[in-house]
């Protein structure tokens, strides 16, 4: 690291600053030039009241790793969500009311397409100049699965070559913007500024923060809003935004699974109560009209009326790529929501069946077959697991005859071409006998061969589920509510009625790949609609506390000013899964180590458990930096040259960490000089 820690050297040195003798084992050590102020205040915590939406109307656009789409609602009628136009193109059997997220770059790396659009255009590129397109599928998930993400991570498109992912998500970010804006000018009596725009972006709420951030970053490229009004950007967290929308659920906008048997994944027609009710008429109009408004109650659904307060509720987020489960309460009679656990999940997503059947596709023809023809024929691979997709879909358990995968010709070509025998003869050799072939071109897929690919899958949802209910937090839950896009297949519905439906109620709400977007626009009205929530990890600064000996270890001693300090102590702000309030402040005092600083940099730090004492422990890394320079203090009335002015008083500096909102947000001032740096913890940085 920069030797940053030191006084400026052009700055005053003052004469009795000693430096550090040879024998200091820290020497070398310049993370920490901060000490708290003796005597320590308490940590001081405030809860800051949260202002008035200021804005006309709020875009939400959720992000999926398979699908996304936007949606608006108007501030001055915030019971109406409109989503986003239907898009062209489409699959055949599919209600498409979001796109799939796939990107199309040209070969000089200018944006062409997105959506179905882009897949289409790639689809009808001849194969050789296919080769030199740029097409990203499921991109999504790479920022997840990076350790050490960065401004500079790439993305690899279909044919190998590579890309910022900045720049990839910047591209579907503008393209979204630019639709969406479009599409509120022409709903909106009167002209919209910039500034009178809330975006939201919805994020797995189990993605590190490095990835929260970044999709931040994206949104600044992509022009949705300035750095300089970050507050006009919400992240919002998959599940969470889930749980907002359920919050306003009536009866007949849900399948209960826990009161019905599942008939290929649609509910039976049962009598629901309430049909006469003016909402309910208003609903069926919607949907005779095919309009794409919903609308939502002012207050809570009457689904609430059964829970009491204090009862607890699960969400379980299923989509493509992740799965995300939070834990909320529902707070009566305001109808806030009080996060229980941190949320948890992990890489179990839909794709998870799509990578099964790509390694039995390696199984049957061979693995260096099947990267040959990605690499040489990528249209025609999207073109294999598009239609492996449609069939997906129409998977459930209680089906008995088999699912046909149509095989595009340039596989059968290829495979003959470069093996010297057919599709046919391959499959007879691999002995799989759950797969078989069809005279028509298409690979017979028994209900055998479609619980092997989604089982794996499935098993992991639901024992993380199922472990996530045995938590003390958890214990007594009355509802699950599964929601996004992989909620919709009746093989995970059957998997977890079978394992949970005696312990609560299941819950899916129509137009459940909807719901994390609905919910999205509503947490942009609203964003203190999430009272408490749980902190995700530890955070603290580096300091230097006063060296004790027998309690700190020889090599944490450093020598400044003649006085012995123990370095690299994590002063913390805030405990992995402690409950914090919207808005809440947490502040501690400072003083620079040597009187004669003309800069300080405090460095934060984060880690996942809560058993570290020293920003150097397993687990512990730096996370954000905030520099902020120490004007030189004006010498006193009457003082000459500084002459008798006494010995100076010890310098304050007030950390300020706001918690409690999808982000943190950070503040140092310099209490001499009123002079203060803010900063959002920088998780981007290498």
């Amino acid at each position: 690291m920069a030797d940053v820690l030191q006084p400026d050297s052009n700055s005053l040195q003052i004469p009795s600053e000693n430096v550090s003798t040879p024998s200091s084992p820290a020497t070398a050590r310049n993370d920490c030039s901060i000490t708290p102020l003796t005597p320590s205040p308490s940590p001081r915590v405030e809860v800051r009241p949260r202002m008035a939406c200021p804005f006309s109307v709020v875009i939400a656009i959720d992000f999926g790793t398979t699908s996304s789409g936007y949606a608006f609602s108007f501030t001055q009628d915030s019971e109406a969500i409109h989503m986003m136009k239907r898009w062209e193109g489409g699959d055949p059997g599919v209600a498409n009311q979001k796109s799939p997220t796939c990107l199309l770059l040209t070969p000089d790396l200018r944006f062409h397409s997105f959506g179905f659009a882009a897949r289409d255009f790639y689809h009808d590129l001849d194969p050789e100049e296919a080769r030199h397109w740029l097409y990203f599928d499921k991109f999504k998930m790479r920022i997840h699965s990076t350790s050490d993400l960065t401004m500079e991570t790439e993305l690899e498109a279909v044919n190998g070559q590579k890309v910022r992912a900045i720049d990839v998500f910047a591209h579907a970010l503008r393209f979204f913007r630019e639709h969406a804006l479009k599409e509120v000018k022409d709903q909106s009596s009167s002209v919209l500024e910039g500034d009178e725009i809330r975006w939201v972006i919805t994020v797995p709420a189990v993605w590190r923060q490095p990835a929260k951030q970044f999709m931040r970053e994206a949104a600044y490229l992509a022009g949705l809003v300035s750095p300089d009004c970050p507050e006009q950007l919400l992240i919002a967290l998959e599940p969470e935004a889930a749980s907002i929308y359920c919050r306003k659920l009536r009866l007949h906008q849900v399948i209960d699974l826990s009161m019905q048997p599942i008939t290929n994944g649609l509910e039976l027609d049962v009598s629901r109560p309430f049909d006469s009710s003016f909402r309910q008429a208003r609903e069926q109009l919607r949907r005779s009209r095919h309009s794409r408004t919903f609308l939502v109650e002012s207050g809570t659904g009457e689904l609430w009326s059964e829970l009491q307060t204090g009862d607890r509720y699960v969400v379980a987020d299923c989509g493509g790529g992740t799965v995300d489960l939070t834990v909320h309460q529902i707070e009566q009679p305001q109808g806030t929501l009080k996060e229980l656990y941190k949320a948890s999940g992990g890489p179990y997503g839909a794709v998870g069946v799509d990578l099964a059947f790509e390694a039995m596709l390696c199984q049957i023809f061979g693995e260096d077959f099947i990267q040959s023809f990605k690499a040489k024929r990528p249209a025609a691979w999207v073109d294999l697991m598009i239609a492996f997709e449609a069939r997906k879909r129409t998977a459930s358990p209680g089906r008995t005859n088999a699912l046909n995968i149509s095989l595009p010709f340039s596989f059968i070509d290829y495979y003959k071409r470069h093996r010297g025998q057919s599709v046919e003869a391959a499959l007879r050799r691999s002995n799989m006998n759950i797969v078989k072939w069809s005279s028509q071109g298409m690979l017979r897929l028994t209900q055998e061969a479609m619980n092997e690919l989604f089982q794996p899958t499935i098993s992991k949802i639901v024992k993380h589920i199922e472990e996530l209910m045995t938590k003390p937090e958890v214990r007594g839950v009355r509802f699950l509510f599964l929601v996004g896009g992989f909620a919709e297949s009746p093989m995970l519905q059957k998997a977890v009625q079978k394992a949970l439906g005696r312990t609560c109620r299941i819950i899916i709400p129509h137009d459940v790949g909807l719901t994390i977007l609905k919910g999205a626009v509503l947490f942009g009205l609203d964003p203190t609609v999430v009272r408490v929530r749980r902190c995700p990890l530890t955070y603290g600064v580096g300091v230097l506390n006063r060296f004790v000996d027998g309690r700190h270890p020889r090599d944490k001693l450093l020598i400044k000013d003649g006085r012995e300090w123990c370095t690299d102590i994590l002063d913390r702000f805030v405990s992995v899964d402690q409950s914090v309030a919207l808005g809440e402040v947490v502040r501690r005092s400072y003083t620079p180590a040597r009187l004669g600083q003309r800069k300080i940099i405090i460095n934060i730090y984060c880690t996942a458990t809560d058993d570290v004492t020293y920003i150097c422990d397993p687990g512990v890394r730096k996370c954000g930096t905030i520099t902020l320079d120490l004007p030189e203090p004006l010498p006193p009335p009457g003082a000459v040259g500084g002459a008798g002015a006494g010995t100076p008083e010890r310098r304050e500096i007030r950390a300020t960490m706001q918690f409690g909102d999808t982000e943190i947000k950070v503040t140092a001032v310099d209490v001499m000089s009123n002079r203060s740096v803010r900063a959002s913890i920088d998780f981007l940085s290498n």
